[in-house]
């Protein structure tokens, strides 16, 4: 026990739905890697990918166990919540790939000329990889965000969990440009090779921000303001690379509309370029997706006591959303309270009242409300 009169140890870590999740991440992981370097094996690029994958997930995944269960993160500058929901959507990624791409190259029907041993160690492992993703996964599901309800960090909700898919799915299109794209024959696509980075690094900032809690250093406007900006930049950007690409691809005047014949599997420009095509059109979808649920989140600081969870008379106001001209909410410079600058005697039906819940000691933190819509 602590000076504070609370355990060392935190239980939770333990004996909850989500120290059940992570214990299961954990022991998939160990068992694919130990099964991978035993008798299952890999090879070329795409073996080592997999392993890669596994490796860091088991790694960061042991980290993030350790410091919940001694409550060593308190010591870490970060938000703790954005950054182990941001991890869990990253790994679950991960491991989606990992568990198609491995299969794909490694597992077949026949035994190898090295047994049949091996080929039932492969298929274990494949196995193993799926209950790994389905954990990680349920990670994603135990800390997402629900309309109505108010959470700590923004990487929980819709939008924070679309910008690691984001991210990923420009990590896809960035392997398929270095994979002999060509993408430096015409001005058109070396323009889309610069959205396509853009768009990944306005992305990465967004997170890095809100994982490092410097959501306050945006000083022209609100973070949930330039969160929407970037975005919607984004999602004008990837509809001109999405548009533009093809046409420099694929049209009959600058290239060829089907696969040539002499191309070399694995190694053909035209497949790296089709499959820039497509994932620059999820990435607009995806884009698009997280502009259409922005709208539906705000922000909030507060500095509530922690052993206090009535809101005060301040926080009691009606919350609306500020497209409604009737009470419109903004945050004071100093970031520690909610002004109101119209107040309301009863609240709608479909409005609730403010439960706010802290995040640490007395500090203040980044505070996100859903939209009431669905309570």
């Amino acid at each position: 026990m602590d000076s504070q009169g609370s355990p060392y140890l935190n239980k939770g870590a333990l004996c909850s739905t989500l120290g059940g999740a992570r214990i299961c991440q954990l022991a998939m992981g160990c068992a694919v890697i130990a099964m991978v370097t035993h008798s299952a094996g890999y090879s070329g690029s795409q073996g080592v990918f997999c392993m890669a994958a596994w490796c860091c997930c088991f790694a960061v995944s042991a980290a993030v166990f350790f410091l919940d269960a001694t409550r060593l993160y308190s010591c870490l500058r970060v938000s703790w919540d954005n950054l182990t929901v941001t991890w869990a959507a990253c790994a679950t990624l991960m491991y989606v790939t990992a568990s198609v791409v491995y299969p794909l190259f490694f597992v077949r029907s026949e035994c190898p000329y090295e047994g049949c041993e091996v080929r039932d160690f492969r298929i274990a492992v494949t196995v193993c990889s799926i209950l790994g993703t389905l954990a990680y996964g349920a990670e994603v599901a135990l800390c997402r965000a629900r309309p109505g309800q108010i959470v700590v960090g923004y990487m929980a909700t819709v939008p924070g969990l679309l910008k690691v898919v984001q991210a990923f799915v420009a990590c896809i299109i960035f392997g398929a440009l270095a994979n002999g794209s060509q993408f430096s024959r015409y001005a058109a696509t070396i323009y889309c090779v610069v959205v396509y980075a853009s768009c990944f690094a306005l992305t990465a900032l967004v997170v890095m921000m809100t994982v490092c809690k410097r959501t306050k250093t945006v000083r022209c406007m609100p973070f949930d303001r330039f969160v929407v900006v970037c975005t919607f930049l984004e999602v004008l950007l990837y509809l001109s690379a999405s548009v533009v690409w093809p046409v420099f691809c694929f049209d009959s005047k600058y290239g060829s509309p089907w696969r040539p014949s002499s191309c070399p599997q694995g190694k053909c420009p035209w497949d790296s370029k089709v499959v820039v095509a497509v994932f620059s059109c999820v990435n607009f979808g995806l884009y698009l997706t997280d502009l259409l649920y922005s709208q539906r989140i705000r922000f909030v600081s507060s500095r509530v006591p922690t052993n206090s969870r009535t809101p005060s008379p301040v926080f009691s106001s009606c919350f609306m959303r500020s497209a409604l001209p009737s009470l419109p909410v903004s945050v004071s410079s100093s970031g520690d309270a909610l002004q109101t600058e119209t107040s309301c005697d009863r609240c709608p039906s479909w409005l609730s009242p403010l439960d706010l819940r802290t995040e640490g000691r007395g500090t203040a933190g980044l505070r996100l409300i859903s939209d009431v819509i669905g309570c």
